[in-house]
């Protein structure tokens, strides 16, 4: 099938961003940014001499908002399919009656954007295919997160990552030989990361192999440092503070690996 050309429309540079990292991580159905937009303005000049099945539009911009964006595409002979893409709940009924194919709250989760997209590909009377199971006789793709870190798009091995941690607004994803700073939220990755890592505290996931020792030792937990146990990765030496809710689990995981 076809990708989903898609026009992504926002007056935040970082939100555009986010979400051209969130549509390079969907694959069924798949979809590729024909085109970003940083006002209404500038989407009807390139809607002008461009096409897309899809505008994700974004509400509260200067100027013409999303909402009279949108009830201006619906005039047009060809009109795209239109998610509404904002930080607030309160225009959902509106933007339902604009015939809207979905509204999605920020910060957008990839599993609820895979969802908008398959309703788009409905309307649009494209088959949604199941994601194809490789040969068994064929080398398995190394999985991947794909993250925006400041600015730029990465791919990075799972395989590779340490641990992730939030500090303020942001996330650090720490593999051997790099730190990435994300704007991904740590309940978001842990999702997308699945078995792979463990939760040792709230602000902070651990790789269950990067694990190699549990001691009481003085640590920062994000709110100050004190007395308690944490964990040593031992690829990087760094010790990460373990909250008791999730002590139990650490002791198991190093039990089972014989540490």
């Amino acid at each position: 099938m076809n990708r989903l050309r898609v026009l992504i429309v926002d007056d935040e540079d970082l939100a555009r961003l986010r979400m051209r990292s969130l549509l390079a991580d969907c694959a069924a159905p798949a979809a590729e940014v024909a085109g970003e937009a940083g006002s209404a303005a500038e989407a009807l000049h390139w809607l002008a001499s461009n096409q897309a099945d899809l505008v994700l539009l974004d509400i509260n911009m200067p100027g013409l908002d999303g909402l009279q964006l949108a009830e201006r595409l619906r005039a047009a002979a060809h009109p795209p399919r239109i998610v509404f893409v904002t930080a607030h709940a309160t225009h959902a009924l509106k933007a339902f009656e604009i015939d809207a194919v979905d509204y999605l709250t920020k910060p957008v989760r990839r599993a609820r954007l895979q969802e908008a997209l398959m309703r788009v590909a409905q309307r649009l009377d494209r088959p949604v295919p199941v994601a194809p199971t490789a040969p068994a006789a064929a080398p398995a793709e190394q999985p991947v997160l794909v993250v925006s870190d400041r600015g730029r798009v990465q791919r990075v091995p799972v395989a590779d990552i340490l641990f992730l941690k939030a500090e303020l607004k942001y996330v650090t994803l720490r593999t051997p030989q790099h730190a990435y700073v994300l704007d991904d939220s740590l309940s978001d990755l842990e999702q997308r990361l699945g078995d792979a890592m463990l939760r040792i505290h709230r602000n902070a996931l651990v790789a269950r192999t990067a694990v190699t020792r549990l001691e009481r030792r003085v640590v920062s937990d994000g709110e100050g440092e004190g007395e308690g146990w944490a964990v040593l990765v031992g690829a990087t030496q760094e010790w990460l503070a373990v909250s008791r809710r999730q002590l139990t689990q650490v002791r198991e995981l190093l039990a089972e690996d014989g540490v």
